[in-house]
């Protein structure tokens, strides 16, 4: 019987969308298949190893809970200044007590009494002092004029974003403007300034009891302000359901954080603690140096804990984890269909660029950013992690206020 016009018609667009998908759902299986690959590549090769292998998958792991999970500080700090929606909060707090907890277990092994005078090793605690709060502010105001933080701008790498790239490029200016303001900042507060850990002054069980005391008690002050939900229909537990939760649906903000907080206990375990800016501070300090700019000396710089830069002349382990960052975010928001490149304007390219030196230099005076300072620094239990996280809050709602983040 022949088809009549009208149905072949019809039957055109899903024929387009099933085309799409499945060209979606092939390149996504060829980047799982990349990343193993070259997990296992260098894996075997020297001077690589596991460190290298595992980096890579653990940032593919946290760009692909990122995407799922709408895992971005700015966007979560915005929804709760400017919607009065507090629910997406309860990630970042999920995040910090589930990382609080698995850093007390690491502790228990790398350094089992912490009133010995001693740091554990390689944590992210740094010395408080009001630089550390101006990286926070100046970090923040630039999350709301870039649109979002450094790891934000990663994972929308993976989905296409435009303003991404230009806000990173603003990020490695903005860390070449701290290697020059650095010694001076350094002489002047940051050599004197106290290091505070709370496992020090506490032990481990009242630091993670007040920890989670605090994280508790902000869940409970956020709560009316947690939108009710609409109920769901009910879901059938076949391979398209499981399919729509996984892969189209937003992850709850409670397993999102608990898994961010997971993943930040393994790298500290078996890398080191979770940051993203690393890489990206050895890329600006290896190019000043090269063109002569960068100080003969950085006063303590490479001597305190965070996101240390170095002039490097390769990819290091951090650049492995924020390649596979990247390379996880796509591969979820291909799956998702997320992946949707957005139309750059003149305008939106000066906000992510002037957002981006902002929290660059922020992330330079600080030794960190939102992971590695904010997450990484108060999972460690370190004061440093909550000064930069209040500072950081700050600039976020006094760009919000001053509508920055509306200049796109």
């Amino acid at each position: 019987m022949t088809e009549l016009p009208s149905t072949r018609a019809d039957r055109q667009p899903f024929q387009r969308l099933a085309r799409t998908t499945g060209v979606r759902l092939g390149l996504a299986v060829a980047l799982l298949i990349g990343l193993t690959s070259t997990a296992y590549w260098l894996h075997a090769t020297p001077g690589r190893g596991a460190t290298a292998a595992l980096s890579l998958l653990l940032g593919a792991s946290l760009g692909f809970v990122f995407q799922r999970g709408r895992f971005c500080y700015f966007c979560i700090l915005r929804d709760w200044i400017e919607f009065r929606n507090t629910g997406p909060v309860y990630a970042i707090l999920a995040a910090l007590a589930a990382g609080s907890i698995g850093y007390t277990l690491v502790f228990g092994i790398f350094l089992p009494n912490p009133f010995s005078g001693r740091l554990p090793p390689e944590a992210h605690i740094g010395p408080v002092s009001w630089v550390l709060a101006a990286g926070g502010l100046a970090f923040g105001l630039g999350m709301a004029l870039s649109g979002a933080c450094v790891s934000g701008h990663l994972y929308r790498l993976g989905e296409g974003s435009t303003r991404a790239p230009v806000a990173l490029l603003g990020v490695l200016a903005g860390f070449g403007l701290g290697f020059l303001s650095w010694n001076q900042l350094y002489l002047a507060t940051i050599a004197d300034a106290p290091v505070i850990w709370l496992p020090a002054r506490l032990g481990y069980g009242g630091a993670l009891f007040l920890q989670l005391v605090l994280l508790g008690g902000i869940a409970f002050l956020l709560l009316r302000n947690v939108p009710e939900l609409p109920p769901r229909p009910a879901q059938r537990f076949d391979l398209a359901g499981v399919w729509a939760v996984l892969f189209h649906q937003r992850w709850p903000a409670l397993v999102t954080g608990a898994l961010v907080g997971l993943l930040g206990t393994v790298a500290y375990m078996r890398i080191e603690p979770l940051g993203v800016t690393s890489q990206l501070g050895s890329l600006a300090r290896t190019g000043m140096d090269q063109v002569g700019l960068l100080p003969t000396t950085l006063f303590g710089l490479d001597r305190l804990a965070g996101c240390a830069t170095q002039v490097v002349q390769t990819i290091t382990a951090n650049g492995l984890l924020i390649s596979g960052l990247v390379l996880g975010s796509l591969t979820a928001a291909l799956l998702a269909n997320r992946f949707q490149p957005d139309r750059l304007t003149m305008r939106g390219a000066g906000s992510a660029l002037v957002g981006g030196i902002l929290q660059g230099w922020g992330a330079m005076v600080a030794l960190g950013c939102t992971v590695g300072t904010l997450l990484s620094g108060i999972s460690a239990f370190a004061v440093s992690g909550w000064l930069f996280g209040l500072t950081m809050l700050a600039g976020v709602w006094l760009g919000i206020r001053s509508s920055l983040h509306r200049l796109v």
